[in-house]
């Protein structure tokens, strides 16, 4: 028996790993985090599956259920949404399960912000523009940010920032952004990207909130801060530059 965390994408069913298709379709139980993983995901389960959403459980809830299966001899795959190495609260579930022996895989899947920047049709990494992305979020109710980790000392970089849950403290986010990025720095938000009621406001730090005010969003949108978001002068990168010398691709062979 195995326990398949499984990072079930940003919304779109079909933004699902092969691999992550396959586990799916091959495990007896599946626990999904039913308020942020669409219910097309479980389509791809087994007939007769023990299928249960976990936003209602608690922790203990969860495991009691992966020990359940364990005592049957029943493989499960653990839904979560974007990808499972951020934000996903799937190291208090490994931890727990290294304490009772029972073992599991991880299996990646698209992250918000890569569906976000899709939505948008950028690159978030420019040459010469922005190379660095921040993936942070300001403080909340369940958590706060670690002392060192605030939007002023990344803003210090000029990185492309992905600011998620934060959507609520639009005017904090603008208020500490403004005087590293300058007033005219591009803004992107996104709600729900991939989803069929995904929605895009674009703007710029200086009229970003009046925007926002026009298209409310739940705390679940994404903010996306930098110049690489609106960048159309960047250099071309060396990656495809004829007269650049690379390992597959020596100088003067066309």
């Amino acid at each position: 028996m195995t326990v398949h965390f499984i990072g079930a994408g940003p919304g779109a069913p079909d933004l699902l790993t092969l691999r992550g298709r396959d586990l799916i379709a091959r495990c007896p139980v599946c626990l999904y985090a039913g308020s942020l993983v669409p219910a097309g995901v479980l389509a791809h389960c087994p007939p007769n599956a023990r299928i249960v959403d976990t936003a209602p459980l608690s922790l203990d809830d969860i495991l009691t259920e992966m020990q359940a299966a364990d005592e049957k001899g029943l493989d499960v795959a653990r839904l979560h949404s974007g990808d499972l190495s951020i934000w996903s609260a799937v190291g208090e579930q490994t931890r727990r399960l290294r304490a009772l022996g029972i073992p599991y895989t991880m299996t990646p899947g698209v992250p918000a912000f890569a569906a976000a920047a899709a939505a948008l049709q950028r690159e978030l990494t420019l040459p010469e523009v922005a190379q660095s992305l921040v993936l942070t979020r300001t403080s909340g109710r369940a958590s706060a940010m670690p002392e060192r980790e605030t939007l002023p000392i990344f803003a210090q970089s000029g990185a492309t920032l992905a600011i998620h849950l934060s959507i609520h403290v639009l005017a904090r986010v603008v208020e500490e952004l403004t005087p590293f990025y300058g007033p005219e720095c591009p803004v992107a938000l996104v709600y729900r990207a991939s989803w069929p009621d995904e929605t895009i406001v674009r703007g710029t730090l200086a009229d970003i909130e009046t925007l926002a005010a026009r298209a409310p969003m739940a705390r679940t949108a994404l903010i996306l801060v930098g110049p690489s978001l609106g960048a159309e002068d960047f250099r071309e990168s060396a990656l495809y530059d004829a007269n650049y010398d690379r390992r597959f691709r020596p100088r003067g062979e066309r």
